[in-house]
């Protein structure tokens, strides 16, 4: 257990550091987003609130921005905090396919965040326009994510 905290926290180390200017670009992002109205796709936009694994009981806060691509293709771009006695901050984008039910968009997609942040990451979950709420899965963590529209 305690090599597996280990390998999370400098992986985190190395994304930060690697993500840099990723981080730059999405504050850049986000402001222009959150000025904008709240897009009538249920699924686009910014999202903020919660991660929390349920593999080792962390949790902290979390930003996403999705974009509409074509044919029911998605991306969401992560921004996540994490503490482990220093805060760090890090990001990531993941490709998502979605596709309208019930009044939400559900949606699934499967990203490769490499092995020091615990290789291949799997997400599925819904968005109603003012919830979103994704599981995601890997070799070494699963948790959920739970965001509303930004206020």
């Amino acid at each position: 257990m305690k090599l597996l905290v280990v390998r999370i926290t400098l992986s985190l180390l190395v994304l930060v550091l690697l993500g840099g200017t990723g981080c730059s670009s999405f504050h850049r992002d986000w402001k222009q987003a959150v000025a904008q109205p709240p897009p009538a796709d249920r699924l686009a936009g910014p999202w903020e609130g919660t991660w929390l694994s349920d593999a080792n009981g962390h949790t902290d806060r979390l930003r996403c921005l999705v974009t509409q691509q074509t044919n029911g293709l998605y991306q969401a771009r992560y921004y996540a905090w994490y503490k482990a006695g220093l805060t760090f901050t890090f990001s990531y984008t993941v490709p998502l396919e979605a596709h309208a039910a019930a009044g939400r968009a559900e949606f699934s997609g499967t990203e490769d965040l490499g092995w020091l942040a615990g290789g291949v990451y799997t997400y599925q979950g819904w968005a109603d326009g003012t919830n979103f709420f994704s599981t995601y899965y890997s070799k070494y963590d699963n948790g959920t994510f739970r965001m509303a529209r930004p206020k």
